[in-house]
């Protein structure tokens, strides 16, 4: 991050200063580098030796800016079903990419449309006298001001992204040992210094003897603007400017340092929350696939390995992760004609992320968890599209559950009470002290974009 904030910790300079300068490839010759090689040091699982693999030099004194993390207390989202329970299921560590680049959205949002003057009442309502006027100006500008929370939380989640190396970056290896090990890379956590600016990013190194990735993926992650659950790339780290990387040749770094794995999370989870904590991460997934889908590609095959689990920037600790889809190279170029390409692969990956929840959460069946198992058996069956399927898991998440669809009520009033009620969660809990996280930015986006027929097309596939 910037180091625009007070800091927590430094680094203290006890040896010389950088080398010259390393070169720098721009982000086309990235998926170059991630293929495996022969060249790639062999390793054995553990940390290696600190007598084969000495510490490079320290950087010069300069300091280090961590997110600040904000308290968080009761429930997130404006949903009855979960209300004041506490949060121990996730990741119980601070915000890991500490880098502060600005915060703000490529193009700032008007400012929130709440507080209107008396004197322009008139002009904004029309009509005082018509309670229907009135009803249907406040509901336009409750939208217009949904729309700006959530430009803000994704503006905060996310922390601006790095950015691509730069000629004169200077760079040190934090750790000998990776910090994450997935599927089918090494991560180890990186400081890349420019001037006054430091990140802490994450080198991708390919694991030796894993499978060829296809290139056309690669080259498809290099192009991709920034997205929230997509790996970012920043560029190269060239051979040399690591002393002391415990691996050979030039390596790619990506913009979120990853705490964990799907896998490793489901192996470390317990039974309190579970079937949410699993909607939240299908829910992302699903965001990234159909991001994927809309760029004329689908992944091959999802493994619970290779999706990675991020902190939130500027999120309490306890805050659900950030999802990652991370394995690029089992990405294939997909006809747009064909809908549906990954709902078997969600279907099988729900099941499977369903699975440990037999004896972890029999006590505590909910009717979310029998709404995931219902969706599982539609993902085989009717085969949606990510968006649909990211549709179907806003709604049981935050509504409207089947008992309103079997008493035919009309879904536009249910929507605008419950934008109104988000608002009101939203401004009471900022009156405590409270700020916003992951899952109410997930909540805004749904009742932001959310009409009467994306809620009906998400209530028939899920109970037709």
């Amino acid at each position: 991050m910037t180091s625009s904030e007070p800091v927590p910790e430094t680094l203290e300079p006890d040896g010389p200063t950088w080398p010259a300068q390393p070169t720098y490839s721009n982000l086309g010759e990235v998926r170059a580098h991630l293929l495996p090689s022969k060249a790639c040091r062999p390793r054995t699982h553990g940390s290696p030796s600190p007598d084969l693999q000495p510490l490079p030099p320290p950087l010069p004194k300069k300091t280090l800016t961590r997110t600040q993390s904000l308290p968080t207390q009761g429930a997130p989202t404006p949903s009855s079903a979960r209300t004041q329970q506490p949060r121990q299921l996730l990741l119980g560590s601070h915000s890991v990419d500490e880098t502060q680049a600005e915060a703000r959205p490529a193009c700032p949002p008007t400012e929130l449309a709440f507080s209107v003057p008396d004197s322009t009442l008139g002009l904004l309502f029309r009509d005082l006298s018509s309670l229907e006027a009135v009803h249907d100006a406040l509901a336009a500008r409750q939208l217009e001001g949904l729309r700006v929370i959530r430009a803000l939380l994704r503006a905060r989640l996310m922390g601006g992204h790095p950015g691509p190396c730069c000629p004169g970056d200077g760079f040190r290896l934090l750790d000998s040992s990776p910090c994450v090990e997935s599927g089918e890379a090494l991560y180890y956590r990186v400081v890349r210094m420019h001037e006054e600016r430091w990140h802490i990013l994450a080198a991708k190194v390919p694991k030796p003897g894993a499978e060829v990735p296809h290139p056309w993926g690669l080259e498809l992650q290099a192009s991709l603007p920034p997205h929230f659950n997509l790996q970012g790339l920043c560029g190269l780290v060239p051979e040399g400017a690591l002393p002391g990387a415990p691996w050979r040749g030039p390596t790619v770094l990506v913009a979120e340092v990853p705490e964990r794995t799907v896998a490793q999370w489901l192996a470390e989870v317990g039974a309190q929350e579970f079937a949410w904590a699993v909607a939240l991460l299908l829910l992302q997934l699903s965001a990234a696939l159909e991001h994927l889908e809309a760029q004329g590609a689908a992944l091959a095959e999802l493994r619970p390995e290779n999706l990675l689990l991020v902190a939130p920037r500027g999120c309490a600790a306890l805050e659900p992760p950030r999802l990652l889809l991370a394995d690029f190279g089992r990405v294939r170029q997909w006809s747009l004609g064909a809908p549906g390409t990954h709902a078997p692969q969600l279907g099988r990956l729900l099941r499977a992320l369903l699975g440990p929840a037999g004896p972890l959460t029999a006590p505590l069946a909910s009717p979310l968890a029998a709404g995931l198992e219902r969706l599982a058996a539609q993902l085989s069956h009717l085969r949606p599209s990510a968006a649909q399927t990211r549709g179907a898991l806003q709604a049981l998440l935050w509504g409207p559950g089947p008992e309103l669809r079997g008493r035919g009520a009309p879904l536009g009033p249910w929507l605008q009470a419950r934008r109104a009620l988000l608002v009101l969660h939203l401004a009471e809990r900022a009156a405590g002290g409270e700020a916003p996280g992951l899952e109410d930015w997930l909540c805004c986006e749904y009742l932001a974009e959310a009409t009467e027929a994306l809620l009906s097309q998400a209530l028939v596939l899920l109970w037709d």
